[in-house]
């Protein structure tokens, strides 16, 4: 199923429901879903963990898309229901995040 159609039949059962308020609808036991902050608590270990790297050069990290708008959106400090305001990366496209003057900026978003 393509990601739209699971989107409109999780709506069918859960009018309302929004991905980035109300996280991954639980499935099975292999499947429990993930709640937005839980997603969060992830992206900010990984930030937690790149930040001391980046005074020896830039870091490389690859992300399916939603994540990478997560992680986006926490490193700008933006709580992660932010993420809704950033496009869905095509797959195979770069985005690159920086600092200036001191401040997390998206320096390139989506980028072929």
């Amino acid at each position: 199923m393509n990601k739209i159609k699971d989107a409109e039949q999780i709506r069918e059962a859960r009018p309302g429901w929004d991905l980035w308020r109300d996280g991954v609808v639980p499935g099975d036991a292999d499947h429990p879903g993930e709640q937005l902050d839980q997603v969060a608590a992830r992206t900010d270990a990984v930030l937690d963990h790149i930040r001391p790297l980046l005074s020896d050069g830039d870091v490389a990290v690859v992300a399916h898309g939603h994540l990478a708008r997560v992680l986006t959106v926490r490193w700008l400090g933006l709580d992660a229901s932010a993420s809704r305001l950033l496009g869905h990366p095509h797959p195979g496209t770069l985005s690159f995040l920086a600092t200036e003057d001191g401040q997390p900026i998206i320096s390139a978003w989506n980028v072929p």
